[in-house]
């Protein structure tokens, strides 16, 4: 019956071989100057020329601030929010209401990158928003948030959260479900509240969980999503929203320059292999947990 199992994993599989393992060869286009008409192994070697161009450009400082204050914006925020939704809601007695806590916080996650765009770009319109029509009822004065660079990063990570906060909480609650609760008979007996029950028993329980969750995240760091960046930028906002996934975008697919955006791709993804690495031995010289 083993051939079931492995025909389980067979299309998950299939996904990494076609679209990661298969295309790497074209990492060599970091290295060359490519020419459609000579073809990858046709066009001439430059060598490093291209990274040497990339860390040489006005844009380089501003994408690398731009690209780790949102991540780092989004570890900090996004991280722990997760981890306390998941601990509130382990304590949350009423089934019904667990239930829907859980069907609400889990729906955004469905919704589509575009549709959130659309919506953030509605609800933030300084004429016809909602937010700005409460902040005008307010007595406040309306405020172009989508114009304005030092807004962006805020409204990127806070959507972010509100969209993937449920999704992301799924695999603690499954944690929690395996904590004995026996512990926490013992520690009620003892007179502990709820708030020492998480500190003292629930979270050094999936201690595990959260280390292995947070070295994966430092291992994207500088991996922040294009898609939304993209949606949500303008020429207003675009000293805080370009970043490294949106300059290769530019750089390869409108400007035809495939050498130079495949390196600064290949620069981003070896920054995130070394974090990843470094971060992993933190984690086991640290708290004896590591990914490998």
């Amino acid at each position: 019956m083993n051939y079931l199992l492995y025909l389980l994993v067979l299309p998950g599989v299939a996904y990494y071989i076609i679209f990661c393992y298969v295309p790497m060869p074209g990492v060599m286009m970091a290295f060359v100057d490519y020419k459609s008409k000579l073809g990858l192994l046709g066009s001439p070697w430059v060598g490093l020329k291209h990274f040497q161009r990339f860390f040489n450009s006005y844009y380089f400082g501003v994408l690398i601030k731009n690209t780790l204050g949102i991540s780092i914006y989004s570890l900090l925020v996004g991280f722990p929010i997760p981890i306390i939704f998941a601990l509130m809601l382990n304590y949350l007695n009423i089934k019904w209401l667990k239930k829907t806590v859980q069907m609400v916080s889990y729906a955004p996650h469905f919704i589509s990158t575009v549709v959130i765009c659309g919506m953030l770009t509605m609800f933030l319109n300084q004429e016809t928003g909602i937010v700005n029509q409460l902040l005008g009822k307010l007595g406040f004065e309306t405020v172009g948030f989508l114009a304005e660079p030092k807004y962006f990063k805020s409204i990127y990570v806070w959507s972010d959260v509100w969209q993937g906060m449920g999704w992301s909480a799924i695999i603690y609650i499954s944690a929690l479900a395996g904590v004995d609760y026996e512990l926490h008979e013992a520690a009620i007996m003892d007179g502990a509240t709820k708030i020492q029950r998480m500190l003292h028993i629930d979270i050094p329980s999936i201690k595990s969980t959260i280390l292995m969750l947070l070295i994966l995240q430092f291992g994207s760091l500088m991996s922040v999503g294009f898609e939304k960046v993209y949606f949500l930028t303008n020429p207003r906002n675009q000293s805080a929203a370009n970043i490294i996934s949106t300059y290769v975008y530019q750089v390869g697919m409108l400007d035809h320059d495939y050498g130079f955006s495949t390196a600064v791709g290949l620069f981003n993804s070896l920054v995130n292999m070394i974090l990843l690495i470094t971060v992993n031995r933190i984690s086991r010289k640290v708290a004896d947990e590591s990914l490998f």
